[in-house]
């Protein structure tokens, strides 16, 4: 079949971008990728997103703006995308279920998390390391365990292991958190919770799972084995956008490099959110970018039908002065 839209990932961006082109009449395909939400569909509670003074659980959030879409008509495959070809129009997309043509496709594959890059990260994953709070929290009750970062993701994943672990180890390679001031301010009233300043994890150590983190303090050199049984890494994230190398141009940083309108130096070929965000990795921003993102590929699909296309202002459509 071939659609009018295909929307790849299903966080907030892309969920925002099948909204606004299902409320627009537009045949759309969402592909949601290994996991609906992205980011926001594993985190506990958001309390940034305007219009929930109380916060609102991500998964929640996530099913919402799914209903909303679907509502509107925009199609849903739990699929992953594991090919392209914009090299010919319509645009093919190739997908573990099969093949799908588009007029257009809005790219919202978002990012993944950083890694150290450290002895034992990759041999423990899965045994001891994680990069989701919500998703392994649980399996460390009544334990000791290391988040690396000191950004507001590793802040808050931290304040929200302190459900299940004895002792959260906060490692921070400067020697103040870079987390927004509520998040702050929480953590260093939690008694669970310690600071480990100026300091870099060297090496993960264990046998069958963690067993401990070899720690490096940058100011004094001292190295120091701290005794962990899990290890939490929050120390950034990198877009996911190795399908797209050599069909679009990536910046020194490896996001799709786009214009205020979200276009890619494909015509017909939009992107939003994380996967081209460099500024603000937020909800909002994401939700923004997906809007435009969406209308966007209306206007595309409008021009290649040779229809009229409102210009739009706001929330106002501003008619033909001719007319």
């Amino acid at each position: 079949m071939l659609y009018d839209v295909i929307i790849l990932g299903s966080g907030p961006a892309g969920l925002t971008a099948a909204i606004y082109t299902g409320r627009s009449r537009l045949s759309t395909l969402v592909l949601t990728g290994d996991a609906l939400g992205g980011w926001v569909g594993l985190t506990d509670v958001v309390e940034n997103y305007p219009g929930f003074p109380e916060g609102v659980k991500g998964p929640e959030l996530i099913q919402s703006m799914q209903q909303q879409a679907e509502r509107f008509g925009a199609k849903f495959e739990l699929d992953t995308c594991t090919a392209v070809d914009f090299s010919q129009h319509p645009f093919r997309v190739q997908a573990y279920g099969g093949e799908f043509q588009a007029r257009t496709v809005v790219i919202a594959t978002g990012n993944s998390p950083r890694k150290l890059g450290v002895p034992g990260e990759t041999e423990f994953t899965g045994r001891g390391v994680s990069y989701c709070a919500t998703c392994d929290g649980f399996f460390y009750r009544g334990q000791e365990i290391a988040v690396i970062g000191g950004g507001t993701s590793a802040v808050q994943e931290a304040l929200y292991l302190t459900r299940f672990a004895e002792r959260v180890h906060l490692i921070h390679r400067r020697d103040c958190l870079r987390a927004d001031a509520i998040s702050q301010e929480r953590a260093e009233q939690n008694d669970q919770i310690s600071f480990i300043w100026d300091t870099v994890v060297s090496e993960i150590v264990g046998q069958q799972t963690v067993t401990g983190v070899r720690t490096l303090n940058l100011k004094t050199g001292q190295e120091e084995l701290l005794p962990v049984s899990g290890v939490f890494v929050y120390i950034g994230s990198v877009p996911n956008t190795h399908l797209f190398e050599g069909s679009l141009q990536l910046n020194e940083w490896g996001a799709i490099v786009t214009n205020r309108a979200q276009h890619t130096n494909v015509p017909g070929v939009f992107a939003a959110g994380d996967v081209q965000e460099q500024i603000l990795l937020q909800i909002a921003t994401a939700v923004g970018s997906g809007a435009r993102a969406a209308m966007e590929a209306e206007k595309f699909v409008a021009e290649l039908e040779h229809r009229a296309y409102p210009e739009r202002r706001g929330s106002f459509i501003v008619e033909d002065e001719e007319n």
